[in-house]
């Protein structure tokens, strides 16, 4: 068995800027996505590769002990380039190198790191479990549900629920079970790649719940509440 552990991270970031090397309680963020890369490559003898177009963070990994001969093409560092791409760039590149192709491949994000070990373990091996599956991606409960109190705008002008059911949804556990993507891991068979799907969604997609807090950094405020858990010991769970 051969897997990959990709950890994309670009410089520009307008949303929080230098989010990717941010220290967020006394860690950068980068750090916590190698570290747990790490535990898991040398269990499963995989390789860790950085897909990054900036040097200040190949200089932060290079100081966790990653080495870098990759380098992200200018075409995928854009807001609008996709994950895939990014992904299957680097996938390339280090297939290459070793001169044999990876069966699986592990995408961590950096900027949802509230992960542990046994997630991965546990979700790659449920993964493995199912032949048929694609990939696989972290989610929680949803909070919000489209059944029952998520409304949309239709042609008309006027709002409704974003999805209807058969009978009335009057509660928000008669409503069908919604889940979060919470961004923080994806497993990805090799094949999946070169099917020529752009996006993780599939007719042949896995999810692992995460039974523990997670979400990824969107605003500068999620910055001061994850470091806020962490440093206050609010999680039940311990961070690599």
């Amino acid at each position: 068995m051969s897997i990959l552990i990709t950890i994309c991270a670009r410089g520009g970031s307008k949303g929080i800027p230098g989010k990717n090397i941010r220290s967020i309680a006394g860690r950068s963020l980068l750090d916590y996505s190698i570290s747990i890369a790490k535990v898991f490559a040398k269990k499963h003898e995989g390789i860790v590769a950085l897909s990054t177009d900036s040097e200040q963070i190949k200089a932060a990994a290079a100081n966790k002990g990653i080495g870098l001969m990759y380098t992200r093409p200018i075409h995928l560092a854009t807001d609008s380039a996709g994950k895939i791409d990014t992904i299957k760039d680097v996938l390339i590149f280090e297939e290459k190198k070793i001169g044999k192709p990876f069966e699986y491949v592990l995408d961590l994000d950096v900027t949802s790191p509230l992960r542990t070990i046994e997630d991965l373990e546990t979700a790659f091996e449920m993964f493995l479990k199912n032949d048929e599956a694609l990939n696989m991606f972290s989610v929680n409960k949803a909070a919000r549900n489209p059944y029952f109190n998520m409304v949309e705008k239709k042609e008309n002008g006027f709002f409704t629920l974003v999805k209807s059911f058969e009978g009335t949804v009057l509660t928000r556990q008669s409503a069908p079970e919604v889940y979060d993507l919470n961004a923080s891991f994806y497993f990805y068979r090799r094949t999946f790649f070169d099917s020529g799907s752009k996006s993780v969604m599939t007719n042949r997609s896995l999810i692992y719940l995460m039974s523990h807090t997670c979400f990824d950094l969107d605003h500068p405020i999620d910055f001061e509440f994850m470091e806020y858990l962490i440093l206050n010991n609010k999680l039940d769970f311990e961070l690599i």
